[in-house]
């Protein structure tokens, strides 16, 4: 997967860019999906640790990211759970789980191949697994979003965000970032930052047939909950056993 700024030198800007708090009804939803007889739970691609610091409420979870400046963000709201710097394609903890989630860090899987080897991650380690993508083909829509907010510090961050269909079975994002130090005055000394992101984007049917190649007996596509002005995403929730 390609580096991306936004998650090495500009992580230090994501609790502004995407706050914590935001993630409060995400989270709620995920803990349904994941039941009442989960107890630990190891998170692919935690990022930030905004899913976690709410998720921790309820298990006992452990976070694995590929982004080191990611990690050191999660650990700074979540310093008493477990972080490992790892490819949710190839990470080995060599120990196993009531459940694994993932958020919206499967984007990252462009190739059918990326995908295969982040759900054989997902076996490996626990007979359930939580599955929530931004995206799938049947539900894919261009869209335009924007935020951030002014921290308590003094720092101030606002992005616009620009989705759109890529080559193949991709999508792109273009992000442009406008960042403000707290020594800075009002509306000066503002820095811009721009990239672009790819993910993969996959039929439903892709991903019961990958997840059943896994051997999940059990894999069923859920639709999402959400107040949000958005349409839910499809969900996938699989299990090893029926």
């Amino acid at each position: 997967m390609t580096e991306h700024r936004f998650y090495g030198d500009l992580a230090p800007w994501w609790p502004l860019i995407s706050p914590a708090e935001q993630y409060a009804e995400e989270a709620a939803f995920a803990a349904t999906l994941l039941g009442d007889d989960t107890r630990t739970v190891l998170e692919l691609g935690s990022g930030g640790g905004h899913m976690a610091v709410h998720l921790k409420k309820q298990f006992e979870i452990t976070l694995v990211d590929l982004a080191p400046g990611m990690l050191e963000q999660s650990r700074k709201i979540n310093p008493e759970l477990p972080h490992h710097q790892g490819d949710m394609r190839d990470v080995r903890l060599g120990r196993t789980f009531d459940a694994v989630f993932i958020h919206d860090a499967i984007g990252y899987m462009i190739t059918e191949d990326d995908l295969r080897r982040a759900l054989e991650t997902a076996a490996v380690h626990a007979s359930k697994v939580v599955i929530i993508p931004d995206a799938t083909t049947e539900i894919f829509e261009p869209d335009t979003d924007h935020g951030g907010v002014d921290g308590d510090d003094g720092r101030a961050a606002r992005y616009l965000s620009w989705t759109y269909a890529g080559d193949g079975n991709t999508v792109k994002t273009d992000y442009a970032f406008l960042l403000r130090e707290a020594d800075a005055g009002a509306g000066t000394d503002v820095t811009v930052a721009h990239e672009t992101h790819v993910n993969g984007l996959f039929p439903r049917d892709t991903w019961l047939r990958l997840l059943r190649q896994q051997g999940f007996k059990t894999a069923d596509a859920v639709t999402e909950e959400t107040s949000d002005g958005r349409t839910p995403r499809i969900c996938f929730v699989a299990r090893k056993t029926d």
